[in-house]
């Protein structure tokens, strides 16, 4: 008897609002991720391709092969505008899972930006253009297209958990994962964060060049002692 299995393809997800993805694109990756507890970003080695691409919208998630990108095409094909692939390639960087002309493709469909825990190629033409694409890796070689993936289920993509719907934001500085619960919430910490940030580059251009907590932190942390200054 055959067992019963899930299907691979899941269409219907909910996804992170067009309000709050907006809102959220106003920051940058590193501040959001501070303001979500220093969590849910994904390993340096995933880069945009040139340092001006940025992107900010809902998760696609994918899980692949390593070596092959069936599951990509199912992804770019179900994917609604506004929307980021994000694909957990392994981190095998062996060939390539997708080039200029699925890029072409995801641009033409309105996806906002794709993420590839793998390899990409065809990097000259792909860097030279806006449309935003990080990768982990560059190669010549090109992907299967034989095996079986999933499309919008949890995947765990270079040391974060990603699920269907939740908010991606990319820049030079690389990728956090919000999970869509918690993007109200990180929206208004952020907020908070970046005026106080501006204060304090603004305190510094004026000559006040000492973090008023170092002391405090040194003493706690045994550095230096309770009458001791710097």
């Amino acid at each position: 008897m055959t067992s019963p299995t899930l299907p691979m393809i899941n269409r219907n997800i909910t996804r992170v609002s067009d309000e709050d993805t907006r809102q959220a694109a106003e920051y940058q990756a590193a501040i959001l991720a501070d303001v979500a507890g220093r969590r849910g970003t994904l390993h340096g080695r995933i880069k945009p391709l040139a340092p001006g691409m940025r992107v900010a919208g809902p998760a696609i998630t994918v899980e692949v092969r390593p070596g092959d990108n069936l599951a990509i095409h199912a992804a770019l094909a179900i994917a609604q505008p506004g929307d980021v692939i994000v694909v957990d390639g392994k981190g095998d960087i062996s060939c390539a899972l997708l080039g200029e002309i699925m890029a072409t493709q995801a641009r033409a469909s309105g996806i906002a930006g794709i993420i590839i825990d793998g390899a990409v190629r065809d990097a000259d033409a792909l860097a030279s253009q806006p449309y935003p694409i990080f990768a982990a890796g560059l190669n010549p070689c090109g992907p299967t297209k034989l095996l079986p993936g999933r499309v919008n289920y949890p995947v765990s993509i270079a040391g974060a958990q990603v699920q269907a719907g939740d908010l991606i934001v990319g820049d030079i500085d690389g990728v956090v994962v919000i999970p869509r619960e918690n993007v109200k919430k990180v929206i208004a910490l952020a907020k908070q964060k970046l005026a106080a940030e501006t204060q304090r580059i603004a305190a510094i251009a004026a000559g006040d060049t000492r973090a008023p907590w170092v002391e405090q932190a040194l003493r706690e942390a045994g550095m230096l002692s309770a009458e001791e200054t710097l």
